[in-house]
């Protein structure tokens, strides 16, 4: 009896609370609150792959991997996650084909799906930096001024970190997390599995460890 009126006496309080009289009368619109306010907590760049879908099957972008097909895209600009990736491909990859530019950009959308990894594009591309020569990226951490002087190229990054962020295929590096240009030899290079080379770049994926008991 006296859980029954404790429970009874709660009840009466919390329909009393301006939530509950809220709910009450509009219980749709209290729950879009809800969710808008849920949805500003999002990072634009991952709401922005969420929710464009993309031209190809499956929501993907059509892409081809030529300069034809990057000068035809409208140009680009967008947030810190299209920042990111805009210059790690121009600072990383530049001198590189569009193919070898996708690769790259590859490489850093699946760090961002992996769980060994930091799930930005920021902080995959930022992993590290501090350290003289200690970051994942070398450009973020060689002590020289990031500074864009080739616009042309500028904007054909831009316009690749844009196809890839809204959902373009990944059909490059059959899934790999890391790469290294042909004229260094990097220890974990002799253990991982190599999955593709293209241009200058050997690409890796890291490999998986299975625990045994």
């Amino acid at each position: 009896m006296r859980r029954t009126r404790a429970a009874a006496a709660a009840a009466r309080v919390l329909a009393a609370t301006p939530v509950a009289a809220e709910l009450a009368a509009d219980p749709a619109g209290h729950l879009m609150r809800l969710e808008r306010a849920a949805l500003q907590t999002v990072p634009l760049e991952r709401l922005q792959r969420l929710t464009r879908g993309g031209t190809g099957e499956d929501g993907a972008t059509d892409v081809s991997y030529d300069r034809s097909w990057v000068a035809s895209q409208p140009a680009q600009e967008g947030g810190a996650e299209w920042r990111c990736l805009a210059e790690a491909l121009y600072f990383e990859a530049r001198g590189e084909s569009v193919r070898g530019q996708f690769a790259v950009a590859e490489v850093i959308l699946n760090r961002v799906d992996s769980t060994i990894f930091p799930d930005t594009v920021c902080g995959v591309i930022n992993q590290g930096t501090g350290a003289r020569y200690q970051c994942q990226f070398t450009y973020t951490c060689d002590g020289v001024a990031e500074t864009i002087h080739e616009p042309r190229a500028w904007r054909q990054v831009g316009k690749i970190a844009r196809a890839m962020l809204d959902g373009a295929p990944r059909a490059l590096t059959k899934g790999a997390t890391h790469y290294h240009t042909k004229h260094v030899s990097p220890r974990w290079a002799r253990v991982y599995p190599r999955t593709a080379t293209i241009g200058i770049h050997h690409f890796y994926r890291k490999p998986i460890r299975v625990s045994s008991n």
